[in-house]
């Protein structure tokens, strides 16, 4: 007989607990949500999860909390407001998550070190072309002139300035062959 006491006086004491923290809920959960939504400005997911936690504590502490509704109260409110200052700390610390945002159209930052080295590489390049080719290339490609501007420029006919052109971009690239020191 005494077990069976024992027993029933746990279930009634469970029910009891029970019966309490509902009613702590039913008085507490929407003010205690509203407080939540000002603190987490208006993010309402953010809100029933701090609520939520907020009641799981209380569900762990319900044996020690006081019996005065008003202290319980306070006591929800102080919680709750330390979850939120938790989760905002928490935040500050990590990056913003950014989701779902396509930045394939921004241009990469180019590597001033990379710059650097093809810059190197093509004046290697350039130093191992004939002064004729050279000539050619530079008016073209750095002087951005036409055929018949770096033609006049240089003294030479349209014509010999397209083969030099040619050739010297044929001499460049086996140069540099496959080894890629240049970028694209």
């Amino acid at each position: 007989m005494d077990a069976s006491v024992g027993v029933r006086d746990r279930v009634e004491a469970d029910v009891d607990l029970d019966h309490r923290m509902r009613r702590i809920f039913a008085a507490n959960a929407q003010p205690l949500y509203y407080f939540l939504l000002r603190l987490t400005r208006g993010q309402h997911q953010l809100a029933e999860d701090l609520l939520q936690e907020t009641m799981l504590r209380a569900w762990s502490r319900l044996a020690e909390l006081p019996a005065d509704e008003a202290t319980v109260r306070r006591w929800l409110f102080i919680v709750a407001r330390n979850l939120s200052i938790d989760v905002a700390r928490a935040r500050a610390v990590r990056p913003a998550e950014v989701y779902g945002v396509d930045v394939s159209w921004a241009h990469a930052p180019d590597d001033a070190f990379d710059v650097l080295l093809d810059r190197f590489a093509l004046a290697d390049v350039l130093r191992k072309l004939t002064p004729e080719h050279r000539a050619v290339l530079v008016e073209l490609y750095y002087g951005d002139v036409s055929v018949a501007e770096a033609a006049s420029r240089i003294g030479v006919p349209e014509g010999t300035v397209r083969s030099r052109s040619f050739y010297a971009l044929r001499a460049a690239r086996s140069v540099i062959g496959d080894s890629g020191e240049l970028a694209a």
